[in-house]
């Protein structure tokens, strides 16, 4: 898959945000090895730390339907408010990269971006932005 189309994906997922309490809107698309796609967008909680960020909900809903092997990431999110010149990157958290290290590929893409267009993608390896990282193979 095309990674703009994988971003415009997360675009979309991130109009499904339930962000009433921050305003920071985030969409996810993910790629699964298999070829599927699987969206998810961040859902916050008066209780703050209930809430969940839109890349593990992405990867929840692949894990639920037997997916186990993660290929590439996009993500996409700004302040509900922002105009396109004041976006920002929306990086994974620290919790999403680990979450996601868990089922991820050896080099699996993370694409950050603020819109579909070329330039305002920026193009990573899960470890580059977890490196050293923790994971299963590290409990044999």
């Amino acid at each position: 898959m095309d990674k703009k189309e994988l971003v415009r994906l997360a675009i979309e997922a991130r109009e499904s945000s339930y962000s009433p309490y921050s305003n920071f809107r985030v969409g996810a698309a993910l790629l699964t090895s298999g070829g599927k796609v699987y969206q998810g967008c961040n859902v916050e909680n008066a209780s703050y730390g209930a809430g969940i960020c839109a890349e593990r909900n992405a990867a929840l809903r692949a894990v639920f339907e037997g997916e186990k092997r993660f290929a590439e990431i996009a993500v996409v999110g700004w302040h509900r408010d922002a105009k396109p010149e004041e976006r920002g990157y929306a990086f994974p958290c620290g919790i999403c990269r680990q979450f996601l290290r868990e089922f991820a590929v050896p080099g699996m893409k993370v694409y950050v971006a603020v819109s579909e267009k070329e330039a305002d993608i920026r193009e990573y390896t899960l470890e580059q932005l977890l490196p050293e990282s923790f994971g299963p193979e590290d409990l044999l």
